[in-house]
């Protein structure tokens, strides 16, 4: 059975329909609605023809259709235009990303996360960057509480800032600590964790001769900084949004839901796709609790380099080609905030 124009116009208004009403669809209504010039007979027919092929399903034998993910997957590569957002739309998204850029890296990626939940109306999942796929930027040592303690702070390019406390067990002049981290900084910079090997350590070794207590103590301190951070972190926003939709009225259908996001692996799963853009549609999600959803990632980066994902989950009657355009926009002012702030700063 062939995918005429015909069939191609009448999925696309009942998905339209579906998307915009959560109500399933009938014949008479795509005749009313949709002036396609043909009556409400044929209609049903095609229709008839779109649930033999797959694309629709029929929760009743009285009710209307409503489009399957197969359906909604020929939507989203096929016959969806991304529509282009309104001035007072792309004025919010820039003066929101724009007002966080005071902020850390992760600082303002939580306020992007927030602005997608806010405009969309879907919850919002991130997955932040890691010291592990970072380079370090900047090191210092600071003087804390007693002389014996000293901070430990660690600035990578992409903005994260781990610190650890460690303990030197004597009193070391500011002056001191202030040549050491220029040291410290000087050696690592531009590394990864997988870049600080047997001989870049000796090297510290030999800059910090003379303060092997402060070596002793600074190197698995480091150590423990770069392999805490090995994984992304994941942060949410909007949780409470799918209640919105009429599809989680059903209480054990939403607290599956909830569950799901509570579940930081299976969340990071989620975001799992390299592509820039990504469309994730229900089964093709292989999460529990995910398989009548809808997840649209993206990833963001720090000039050419990529440093982390960002995505909207929902319901799979989502409105696919706006989201799109949401998620696609704030990636963009998010991309240049974060280049312009830690990639041209050195």
């Amino acid at each position: 059975m062939e995918m005429d124009s015909r069939k191609i116009k009448i999925l696309q208004a009942i998905i339209d329909s579906y998307i915009n009403t959560a109500e399933p669809v009938g014949s008479r209504t795509i005749a009313k609605k949709y002036n396609m010039g043909i009556s409400s007979a044929t209609i049903r027919n095609e229709m008839a023809d779109l649930e033999d092929m797959g694309y629709l399903e029929q929760l009743h034998s009285s009710s209307g259709r409503k489009p399957s993910n197969k359906g909604y997957r020929l939507y989203v590569d096929k016959l969806m235009e991304i529509p282009i957002l309104s001035e007072e739309e792309l004025y919010v998204i820039k003066k929101q990303i724009l007002n966080s850029a005071l902020f850390e890296v992760d600082k303002i990626i939580k306020q992007a996360t927030l602005l997608l939940a806010q405009l969309t109306k879907l919850t919002c999942i991130v997955r932040t960057p890691s010291v592990s796929k970072s380079y370090i930027k900047h090191l210092q040592l600071v003087n804390i509480e007693s002389n014996s303690n000293i901070l430990l702070v660690l600035v990578t390019d992409s903005g994260v800032i781990k610190n650890n406390v460690i303990r030197v067990g004597k009193n070391v002049p500011d002056t001191v600590l202030n040549k050491l981290s220029i040291l410290l900084s000087n050696r690592l910079r531009g590394l990864n964790s997988e870049q600080i090997n047997l001989e870049v350590i000796n090297n510290i070794k030999i800059d910090l001769r003379g303060y092997e207590d402060i070596f002793n103590a600074i190197i698995p301190a480091l150590y423990e900084n770069l392999k805490s951070a090995d994984n992304s972190d994941i942060y949410l926003q909007g949780t409470v949004n799918i209640f919105n939709y009429p599809e989680y009225k059903d209480i054990a259908k939403a607290r599956e839901f909830l569950s799901m996001l509570d579940n930081k692996e299976k969340v990071s799963e989620l975001l799992n796709d390299p592509s820039n853009i990504s469309v994730k549609i229900g089964n093709e999600n292989y999460i529990e609790g995910a398989e009548d959803c809808s997840v649209i990632s993206a990833v963001y980066n720090l000039g050419d380099r990529p440093i982390g994902k960002i995505g909207l989950i929902g319901p799979t009657r989502m409105p696919y080609s706006k989201v799109i355009s949401v998620l696609s926009n704030v990636v963009k002012e998010l991309n240049y905030i974060i280049t312009n702030i830690y990639f041209d700063d050195e």
